[in-house]
This record gives structure tokens, C-alpha cells and sequence, in this order.
């Protein structure tokens, strides 16, 4: 992971899918406590764009979305997997790229988040038990090497602050404090994490951490796939991912979401992830209404993007290539109807 430095903060009414007895749609946001993010990681507007642009040039190949899956502007390196909820196989668009599994870096921490919330479900507008900060988090909370978020030592977070401070600013520190809190020991929580991805059918995915530092937790964008639409269901994960910002108590500004296509192409949240052997990852989550104007929750993880170069060049890849591929998906979708076979 790269370092992360810390800044302060300069369709209604339509019908929900059937996969899910609740709302996939995020609540409307309240800001409980303020919060900020790390600027280095995020691409300034104009260059996601411009590099959003080159993507769908590139990519599509003279192919125009709207005409099947095989149109759409895939990745041109990595591996991809995508499916819009609600639509049976027809919304299964598959995968494109390399199959091997591979790095997915902090997208690692959305099966910390899982594990967390399956163990100690919360449910909407509930905090959970607090969890005293331990002088390991604290002391990780200086790091220079990783993406981390400043704690002190007995401190007293809740399990929703703390699960806000996993997924927005990405804090590998809070990574581990979970995983001690749950299990007595990373090495212990790593075991549920492997388990619980056998449980889900991930064939090909190997944690390492509860992290995603280790280059050694490896996984697939099907793998991942799997995983988002199972973690989707739960409607505090969603909303937590759907948040822009978050805040640590007693430390000023704001944190910021490292997601960056946050409320841009209906996008309503999700995780990124960076480093030199994993590249730019980034599993997504966007809505769109199809052909008979039925809101749909489009899931996708897009992997491997400009490995072995600079996590933050990375990680720029990802999200250009996921803008591209999200507006494909949601041309596609406004020319399918519910019923098509």
C-alpha cells in the first residue's frame, strides 16, 4: 500500500429488484461525526475524465455499447467481472482478461467487513459495542508505508466507526483492530476469512491479512464478484460504502472516500485498492433503470490495472476503466428490457 496523507476537507418510487428483501438504494446521508480522506490517492477531476474518455476510445474498438455484453468498454488489461441484479443470466455480462488470481490489495477489506458484520450484525442507525483501540493500532496509526488512520491508544470506537474507517479512508491499521477484537489474533480472523470464501463458493481466492498489504492475498474479479453481492445485502454495509467522508473523534477534518466515482454515474459505493504488485482495484456498485425503467443494481470488480507501477497510477487506471465500463453497462441496460430472455 502506499503511504496515505491525511488533509483536511477544503428514480423515486420505481420498483426495487427481487434478489433483495430490503432497498440496495443508499439511505439518505446524515454526517454523525464530520470526516476526511487522503488526498494523494485521488485523481483530480479533469484527469479521470480525460482518462475515462481515452478508455472508452480504446477500448470499445468501434463497437458501440447497447448491443451486448461483448460491446462494452472492458478493461484492455487485468480482469474484469460484471452482472446487473434482477435480470437473471441475461444480466450475467461474465468476465474479460486474465483468469489467474491475483493481488486485490484494501479490496481485501471488504471480506474483513463481511466477516465483521456477520459475526456482530448491526442494523440500521445501531453502533454496535465499542472496541478499545490497543497500543498496536495506535502505533501503526504513524506509519509511513501504508495507508493508515490516527488513533491513540484507549481509545473508544464503536463498531460502525470503526467499520467507516475500514472502508472510507481505508485504514489497514483498523484492519487488524478488528481482527484482534474478533478473533484474539489476525492469524485467527485470517482462518474466518478463508473459510467464509470457501462458504461463498470463492474457488480461487487466498487472505493472507485482514488488510490486503500482502501481496500474498490474492484473489479473481469472479471471486470478488461473489462477494459483492452477497455484501450487499446487508444494509449497514451499504451504507457505510455509499459514505463520502467520515471523521475520527477528537482529530480535526474530515477523511474522504477513497472512491472518487462516489455520485458520479449513479456509482453508490464500494472499495478501492493499490499497490505496486496488485496495481489499481476496484470493486463498484451503481444503479440504473433498464429498458421498462426498473432500477437495477449493477455490480462489477475491475483488477490488475497498471500493476507494478505506482499503487497511485494504479489506482487512477481503475477508476478511468470502471467509469468507462460503468456508463457502457448503463447504455446497455436502457436498451434491455426485464423480460428479455
Amino acid at each position: 500500500m502506499s503511504p496515505v496523507p491525511f488533509s483536511g476537507e477544503p428514480g423515486a418510487g420505481r420498483a426495487q429488484p427481487s434478489w433483495s428483501t430490503g432497498s440496495w438504494l443508499p439511505p439518505r446521508r446524515h454526517d454523525r461525526s464530520g470526516r476526511r480522506f487522503t488526498a494523494g490517492l485521488a485523481a483530480g477531476a479533469t484527469a479521470l475524465v480525460t482518462l475515462a474518455v481515452l478508455a472508452v476510445a480504446v477500448l470499445t474498438s468501434g463497437n458501440s455499447p447497447g448491443t451486448g455484453a461483448g460491446s462494452l468498454p472492458w478493461p484492455a488489461e487485468g480482469q474484469t467481472s460484471v452482472v446487473v441484479e434482477g435480470l437473471g443470466a441475461h444480466g450475467d455480462l461474465g468476465t474479460r482478461g486474465e483468469r489467474p488470481p491475483v493481488p486485490i490489495a484494501s479490496v481485501t477489506k471488504v471480506m474483513t467487513a463481511y466477516v465483521i458484520l456477520r459475526d456482530r450484525p448491526l442494523r440500521a442507525g445501531e453502533d454496535g459495542p465499542l472496541v478499545t483501540v490497543d497500543r498496536t493500532a495506535a502505533n501503526e496509526s504513524v506509519s509511513g508505508v501504508e495507508s493508515s488512520v490516527p488513533v491513540r491508544e484507549g481509545m473508544r470506537l464503536s463498531e460502525r466507526q470503526l467499520l467507516e474507517l475500514l472502508l472510507i479512508p481505508s485504514g489497514n491499521n483498523i484492519a487488524r483492530l478488528l481482527a484482534r477484537w474478533n478473533a484474539g489474533s489476525q492469524e485467527a480472523f485470517v482462518t474466518k476469512m478463508n473459510r467464509a470464501a470457501r462458504d461463498l463458493g470463492m474457488r480461487h481466492t487466498t487472505y493472507t491479512g485482514a488488510s490486503g498489504i500482502e501481496p500474498t492475498t490474492t484473489s479473481t474479479s469472479a471471486d470478488q464478484l461473489r462477494l459483492a453481492r452477497r455484501v450487499m445485502r446487508d444494509e449497514v454495509f451499504r451504507t457505510i460504502v455509499a459514505m463520502p467522508s467520515t471523521t475520527v473523534p477528537g482529530v480535526p477534518g474530515t477523511i474522504r472516500n477513497t472512491n472518487t466515482l462516489l455520485g458520479t454515474a449513479s456509482v453508490i459505493g464500494l472499495k478501492t485498492g493499490s499497490s505496486t504488485p496488485a496495481g489499481g482495484a476496484l470493486m463498484w456498485a451503481a444503479t440504473a433503470s433498464d429498458k421498462d425503467g426498473r432500477d437495477r443494481l449493477i455490480l462489477g470488480v475491475v483488477l490488475h490495472q497498471r500493476a507494478g507501477t505506482d499503487p497511485r497510477q494504479g489506482l487512477r487506471a481503475a477508476l478511468a476503466t470502471s467509469h468507462a465500463l460503468i456508463e457502457g453497462v448503463r447504455r446497455w441496460l436502457s436498451t434491455t428490457s426485464s423480460g428479455t430472455p
